[in-house]
């Protein structure tokens, strides 16, 4: 499957919205209403339509290991995984690169010693604020990292990540998700954060939601007012 990439803007990168990975991926990705979501969210971006894709997942995850060889005596010590979808992406680009993937965890989940973010908040509402952890000594001076999401959204995850990176020592050398959602201004908040401490980190994106259109919702066409989406194990239907 072919690929390019373009830049978006200052030190923005994307898959090349013509290209035949972008354009395949933007079709296979399945939203969902706040009915049939766990969130909030006008679009909820089912990323398992990707993983779920042999076939786009490896084309995808082959332009990313293609993107970071590329780089050189430049590329990635580390791939650091948001919990939990960036593990799916993250974890086979680290086995492509054959280096190590780390996973930034929630609320302390990881065990032995551990370096936690200060609390972030997202595009939806959480009862409270989350934080994000790494095991220490699992990156550290002299690493470079690339930061690995399914999307960037206001950015307070990401920075969660970056945070934590920098506060060990360590380098971020790219931030990558597969799909940006501009309006919500995550990348604008990336560069601001500390003065613009982050401003030239670039930032690696697969699509723009944009791209991916009303016929991509995965609602029920029929689905009873007040029903529950979830069956119980027992009444599964044929």
């Amino acid at each position: 499957m072919t690929f390019a990439f373009q830049e978006v803007g200052p030190h923005h990168i994307s898959l090349d919205p013509a290209c035949e990975l972008a354009q395949s991926i933007a079709k296979s990705i399945v939203w969902y209403s706040p009915r049939f979501s766990p969130k909030d969210v006008p679009r909820f971006y089912d990323i398992s339509s990707l993983t779920e894709n042999p076939k786009l997942f490896q084309a995808t995850v082959d332009a990313l290991v293609h993107r970071y060889k590329a780089m050189g005596d430049k590329a990635p010590t580390h791939i650091l995984g948001f919990d939990a979808r960036g593990f799916l992406l993250g974890t086979p680009i680290a086995l492509g690169l054959g280096i190590p993937f780390v996973m930034l965890r929630k609320k302390e989940k990881s065990p032995g010693l551990l370096v936690k973010s200060t609390p972030y908040a997202k595009e939806y509402h959480e009862e409270s604020e989350d934080t994000m952890v790494i095991r220490v000594g699992s990156i550290g001076k002299g690493s470079r990292v690339v930061l690995v999401d399914d999307l960037i959204a206001t950015g307070g995850t990401a920075l969660s990540g970056f945070e934590l990176v920098h506060a060990v020592g360590a380098t971020v050398v790219d931030f990558c998700s597969i799909i940006a959602i501009p309006f919500l201004e995550g990348i604008k908040k990336i560069r601001a954060y500390k003065d613009g401490h982050f401003k030239d980190v670039t930032v690696f994106t697969l699509i723009d939601d944009s791209m991916i259109g009303p016929n991509n919702c995965g609602d029920p066409s029929e689905w009873p007012e007040g029903k529950s989406r979830t069956y119980s194990a027992n009444e599964v239907p044929e």
